[in-house]
Protein backbone atom coordinates (compact mmCIF):
# COMPACT_ATOMS: atom_id res chain seq x y z
CA UNK A 1 0.00 0.00 0.00
CA UNK A 2 1.18 3.33 -0.91
CA UNK A 3 0.64 6.99 0.03
CA UNK A 4 1.81 10.44 -1.46
CA UNK A 5 4.88 11.94 -1.47
CA UNK A 6 4.98 15.77 -2.06
CA UNK A 7 2.48 17.95 -0.44
CA UNK A 8 -0.65 17.10 1.05
CA UNK A 9 -3.49 20.21 1.26
CA UNK A 10 -5.18 20.16 4.89
CA UNK A 11 -8.35 21.29 2.94
CA UNK A 12 -10.51 23.91 4.06
CA UNK A 13 -14.48 23.07 3.88
CA UNK A 14 -16.13 26.05 2.72
CA UNK A 15 -19.77 27.20 4.73
CA UNK A 16 -21.88 29.37 3.29
CA UNK A 17 -25.14 29.96 5.50
CA UNK A 18 -23.63 27.45 8.61
CA UNK A 19 -24.00 24.53 5.25
CA UNK A 20 -21.34 23.37 3.28
CA UNK A 21 -20.58 24.87 0.59
CA UNK A 22 -19.98 21.57 -1.96
CA UNK A 23 -20.01 24.09 -5.17
CA UNK A 24 -17.20 25.79 -4.04
CA UNK A 25 -15.42 22.58 -2.53
CA UNK A 26 -15.35 21.02 -6.19
CA UNK A 27 -14.09 24.01 -7.25
CA UNK A 28 -11.52 23.93 -4.60
CA UNK A 29 -10.45 20.10 -5.08
CA UNK A 30 -10.61 20.54 -9.14
CA UNK A 31 -8.11 23.87 -8.95
CA UNK A 32 -5.80 21.75 -6.35
CA UNK A 33 -5.59 18.87 -9.28
CA UNK A 34 -4.85 21.89 -11.42
CA UNK A 35 -2.07 23.22 -9.34
CA UNK A 36 0.19 20.48 -8.41
CA UNK A 37 -0.97 19.25 -5.26
CA UNK A 38 -0.06 15.76 -4.32
CA UNK A 39 -3.03 14.59 -1.74
CA UNK A 40 -6.02 16.19 -0.21
CA UNK A 41 -7.00 15.45 3.30
CA UNK A 42 -11.04 16.12 4.18
CA UNK A 43 -12.51 16.88 7.53
CA UNK A 44 -8.82 17.65 9.17
CA UNK A 45 -8.38 19.93 11.86
CA UNK A 46 -8.19 22.94 8.83
CA UNK A 47 -11.46 21.18 7.50
CA UNK A 48 -13.26 22.22 10.92
CA UNK A 49 -14.50 18.67 11.20
CA UNK A 50 -14.82 19.65 14.74
CA UNK A 51 -17.37 21.12 14.35
CA UNK A 52 -19.30 19.18 11.46
CA UNK A 53 -21.45 16.59 12.02
CA UNK A 54 -21.20 12.72 11.51
CA UNK A 55 -23.44 12.85 8.48
CA UNK A 56 -21.92 15.91 7.13
CA UNK A 57 -18.40 14.43 7.43
CA UNK A 58 -19.78 11.24 5.54
CA UNK A 59 -21.23 13.27 2.82
CA UNK A 60 -17.97 15.29 2.26
CA UNK A 61 -15.93 12.74 2.23
CA UNK A 62 -18.19 10.84 -0.19
CA UNK A 63 -18.41 13.87 -2.25
CA UNK A 64 -14.57 14.36 -2.38
CA UNK A 65 -14.12 10.86 -3.26
CA UNK A 66 -16.33 10.99 -6.27
CA UNK A 67 -15.28 14.46 -7.72
CA UNK A 68 -11.64 13.51 -7.26
CA UNK A 69 -12.48 10.64 -9.92
CA UNK A 70 -8.93 9.00 -8.88
CA UNK A 71 -6.99 11.94 -9.96
CA UNK A 72 -5.55 13.10 -6.97
CA UNK A 73 -5.05 10.38 -3.58
CA UNK A 74 -7.87 11.41 -0.88
CA UNK A 75 -6.83 10.76 2.37
CA UNK A 76 -9.80 10.98 5.08
CA UNK A 77 -9.54 12.87 8.68
CA UNK A 78 -11.60 10.14 10.56
CA UNK A 79 -9.96 10.14 13.94
CA UNK A 80 -11.42 10.65 17.46
CA UNK A 81 -10.92 10.75 20.91
CA UNK A 82 -14.27 7.95 20.84
CA UNK A 83 -12.41 4.53 19.54
CA UNK A 84 -15.71 3.34 17.86
CA UNK A 85 -16.45 6.40 15.99
CA UNK A 86 -12.92 6.24 14.60
CA UNK A 87 -13.46 2.75 13.45
CA UNK A 88 -17.14 3.45 12.21
CA UNK A 89 -15.79 6.53 9.94
CA UNK A 90 -12.66 4.77 9.00
CA UNK A 91 -14.43 1.52 7.58
CA UNK A 92 -17.31 4.30 5.97
CA UNK A 93 -14.17 6.47 4.32
CA UNK A 94 -13.05 2.51 3.04
CA UNK A 95 -15.87 1.51 1.63
CA UNK A 96 -15.98 4.49 -0.46
CA UNK A 97 -12.47 4.19 -1.67
CA UNK A 98 -10.42 6.62 0.23
CA UNK A 99 -7.16 6.61 -0.55
CA UNK A 100 -5.97 6.24 3.10
CA UNK A 101 -7.07 7.75 6.34
CA UNK A 102 -5.57 10.29 9.05
CA UNK A 103 -5.66 9.65 12.65
CA UNK A 104 -5.94 12.26 15.24
CA UNK A 105 -4.26 10.85 19.41
CA UNK A 106 -7.27 10.97 21.34
CA UNK A 107 -7.74 14.47 22.52
CA UNK A 108 -9.62 15.37 26.09
CA UNK A 109 -9.97 12.36 27.36
CA UNK A 110 -6.45 11.50 26.04
CA UNK A 111 -4.58 8.52 27.39
CA UNK A 112 -1.42 6.72 28.18
CA UNK A 113 1.01 5.36 25.43
CA UNK A 114 -0.28 1.76 25.82
CA UNK A 115 -3.44 3.62 25.57
CA UNK A 116 -2.34 4.76 22.17
CA UNK A 117 -1.36 1.84 20.69
CA UNK A 118 -4.19 -0.02 21.77
CA UNK A 119 -6.25 2.73 19.78
CA UNK A 120 -4.68 2.80 17.19
CA UNK A 121 -4.63 -0.78 16.60
CA UNK A 122 -8.31 -1.13 16.76
CA UNK A 123 -8.90 0.80 14.12
CA UNK A 124 -6.12 -0.30 12.53
CA UNK A 125 -7.60 -3.78 12.27
CA UNK A 126 -10.66 -3.05 11.32
CA UNK A 127 -9.69 -1.78 7.92
CA UNK A 128 -7.57 -2.64 4.79
CA UNK A 129 -6.02 1.26 3.81
CA UNK A 130 -2.88 2.93 4.58
CA UNK A 131 -3.03 4.62 7.70
CA UNK A 132 -1.50 8.33 8.82
CA UNK A 133 -1.15 8.89 12.16
CA UNK A 134 -1.31 12.66 12.91
CA UNK A 135 0.84 14.15 16.25
CA UNK A 136 -0.43 17.48 17.74
CA UNK A 137 -0.24 17.78 20.89
CA UNK A 138 -0.64 21.17 21.09
CA UNK A 139 -3.90 20.41 20.15
CA UNK A 140 -4.78 16.94 21.94
CA UNK A 141 -2.94 17.13 24.99
CA UNK A 142 -0.94 14.02 24.52
CA UNK A 143 2.27 12.97 22.32
CA UNK A 144 3.26 9.87 20.47
CA UNK A 145 6.38 9.35 21.52
CA UNK A 146 8.60 7.95 18.80
CA UNK A 147 9.31 4.64 20.70
CA UNK A 148 5.27 4.27 20.17
CA UNK A 149 5.13 4.78 16.66
CA UNK A 150 7.64 2.63 16.24
CA UNK A 151 5.65 0.02 17.93
CA UNK A 152 2.52 0.80 15.64
CA UNK A 153 4.39 0.69 12.55
CA UNK A 154 4.09 -3.04 12.74
CA UNK A 155 1.05 -3.39 12.10
CA UNK A 156 0.68 -3.24 8.13
CA UNK A 157 -1.88 -1.11 7.88
CA UNK A 158 0.27 2.37 9.86
CA UNK A 159 2.12 3.49 6.97
CA UNK A 160 2.83 6.81 8.40
CA UNK A 161 2.79 10.15 10.48
CA UNK A 162 1.94 14.13 10.12
CA UNK A 163 4.29 15.13 13.04
CA UNK A 164 3.35 17.83 13.90
CA UNK A 165 4.86 18.52 17.60
CA UNK A 166 7.62 20.94 16.30
CA UNK A 167 10.07 19.26 17.70
CA UNK A 168 12.56 18.49 15.22
CA UNK A 169 14.36 16.12 18.11
CA UNK A 170 11.60 14.06 18.09
CA UNK A 171 11.06 13.61 14.06
CA UNK A 172 15.09 12.67 14.07
CA UNK A 173 14.02 9.50 16.51
CA UNK A 174 11.20 8.48 14.68
CA UNK A 175 13.31 8.56 11.90
CA UNK A 176 16.10 6.57 13.35
CA UNK A 177 13.53 3.90 14.86
CA UNK A 178 11.20 3.64 12.14
CA UNK A 179 12.36 1.75 8.61
CA UNK A 180 13.01 3.60 5.25
CA UNK A 181 9.36 2.70 3.66
CA UNK A 182 7.52 4.47 6.82
CA UNK A 183 6.26 7.79 5.66
CA UNK A 184 7.64 11.17 7.61
CA UNK A 185 4.98 13.99 6.89
CA UNK A 186 5.97 17.53 8.21
CA UNK A 187 2.42 18.68 9.79
CA UNK A 188 4.44 22.51 10.48
CA UNK A 189 4.64 24.25 7.24
CA UNK A 190 7.37 26.07 8.54
CA UNK A 191 9.73 22.98 8.98
CA UNK A 192 9.16 21.56 6.06
CA UNK A 193 12.89 21.47 4.50
CA UNK A 194 14.00 20.42 7.75
CA UNK A 195 11.90 17.38 8.33
CA UNK A 196 12.76 16.19 4.64
CA UNK A 197 16.70 16.53 5.44
CA UNK A 198 15.66 14.12 8.27
CA UNK A 199 14.10 11.72 6.03
CA UNK A 200 10.13 12.76 4.92
CA UNK A 201 8.65 12.46 1.94
CA UNK A 202 6.06 16.08 2.36
CA UNK A 203 4.11 18.10 3.94
CA UNK A 204 0.64 17.92 4.89
CA UNK A 205 -0.12 21.75 4.55
CA UNK A 206 -2.70 24.42 5.44
CA UNK A 207 -0.55 27.04 3.28
CA UNK A 208 -1.11 24.21 0.60
CA UNK A 209 -4.76 26.02 0.26
CA UNK A 210 -3.27 29.37 -0.93
CA UNK A 211 0.36 28.16 -2.19
CA UNK A 212 -0.65 25.06 -3.66
CA UNK A 213 2.02 25.12 -6.61
CA UNK A 214 5.51 26.50 -3.91
CA UNK A 215 4.62 24.16 -1.58
CA UNK A 216 4.89 21.24 -4.13
CA UNK A 217 7.58 22.67 -5.81
CA UNK A 218 9.18 23.27 -2.37
CA UNK A 219 9.59 19.60 -1.72
CA UNK A 220 10.21 18.07 -5.03
CA UNK A 221 13.24 20.23 -5.16
CA UNK A 222 14.66 18.58 -2.23
CA UNK A 223 13.90 15.36 -2.81
CA UNK A 224 15.45 15.73 -5.94
CA UNK A 225 18.46 17.27 -5.11
CA UNK A 226 18.05 20.67 -4.79
CA UNK A 227 18.48 21.42 -1.47
CA UNK A 228 19.65 25.34 -1.95
CA UNK A 229 16.22 26.00 -3.90
CA UNK A 230 14.32 24.22 -1.67
CA UNK A 231 15.61 26.14 1.47
CA UNK A 232 15.11 30.04 -0.90
CA UNK A 233 11.51 29.12 -0.95
CA UNK A 234 11.23 27.75 2.45
CA UNK A 235 12.83 31.06 3.91
CA UNK A 236 10.86 32.97 1.20
CA UNK A 237 7.37 31.28 2.36
CA UNK A 238 8.17 31.42 6.37
CA UNK A 239 6.43 35.23 6.67
CA UNK A 240 3.15 34.15 5.54
CA UNK A 241 3.20 30.58 7.00
CA UNK A 242 4.13 32.56 10.13
CA UNK A 243 0.77 34.88 9.88
CA UNK A 244 -1.26 31.87 8.71
CA UNK A 245 -1.12 30.76 12.49
CA UNK A 246 -0.99 33.96 14.41
CA UNK A 247 -4.72 33.19 15.52
CA UNK A 248 -6.05 29.60 15.79
CA UNK A 249 -6.02 27.43 12.52
CA UNK A 250 -8.05 27.57 10.30
CA UNK A 251 -9.27 31.47 11.11
CA UNK A 252 -6.06 33.33 9.13
CA UNK A 253 -6.29 30.30 6.33
CA UNK A 254 -9.69 31.16 5.62
CA UNK A 255 -9.39 34.95 6.33
CA UNK A 256 -6.57 34.83 3.62
CA UNK A 257 -8.58 33.03 1.28
CA UNK A 258 -11.40 35.05 0.92
CA UNK A 259 -8.86 38.25 0.99
CA UNK A 260 -7.73 37.08 -2.29
CA UNK A 261 -10.86 36.28 -3.82
CA UNK A 262 -10.98 32.44 -3.41
CA UNK A 263 -14.56 32.21 -1.69
CA UNK A 264 -13.61 29.77 1.03
CA UNK A 265 -16.91 31.20 3.17
CA UNK A 266 -17.76 31.89 6.68
CA UNK A 267 -16.19 29.85 9.69
CA UNK A 268 -18.10 27.73 12.52
CA UNK A 269 -18.06 28.82 15.45
CA UNK A 270 -16.16 28.75 18.59
CA UNK A 271 -13.96 30.46 15.65
CA UNK A 272 -14.41 33.83 15.02
CA UNK A 273 -13.24 36.41 12.42
CA UNK A 274 -9.85 37.53 12.65
CA UNK A 275 -8.42 40.15 15.02
CA UNK A 276 -7.93 43.00 12.76
CA UNK A 277 -4.21 43.76 14.09
CA UNK A 278 -3.62 40.15 13.05
CA UNK A 279 -5.66 41.01 10.14
CA UNK A 280 -2.88 43.49 9.23
CA UNK A 281 -0.17 41.53 9.63
CA UNK A 282 -1.58 38.73 7.24
CA UNK A 283 -2.29 41.28 4.49
CA UNK A 284 1.13 42.69 4.65
CA UNK A 285 2.49 39.15 3.75
CA UNK A 286 -0.05 38.52 1.10
CA UNK A 287 0.37 41.38 -0.25
CA UNK A 288 4.68 40.74 0.08
CA UNK A 289 4.04 37.45 -1.33
CA UNK A 290 2.36 39.00 -4.53
CA UNK A 291 -1.03 38.03 -3.83
CA UNK A 292 -4.07 41.13 -5.40
CA UNK A 293 -6.35 41.97 -2.52
CA UNK A 294 -9.46 44.24 -3.35
CA UNK A 295 -8.63 47.81 -2.07
CA UNK A 296 -4.96 47.33 -1.97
Amino acid sequence: MRLFRGSGVAIVTPFKNNKVNFEKLEELINWHIENSTDAIIVCGTTGESATMSKDEKKEVLRFAVEKAAGKIPIIAGTGSNNTADAIEMSKFAESIKADGLLLVTPYYNKTTQKGLIKHFTAIADEVNIPIILYNVPGRTGVNILPETVASLEKHPNIRGIKEASGNISQVAEIARLCSDNFYIYSGNDDQIVAVLSLGGCGVISVAANILPKEIHDLVFSFLEGKVNEARKLQLRMNSLINSLFIEVNPIPIKTAMNLIGMDAGELRLPLVEMEEKNKSILIKNLLDMGFRIEGK
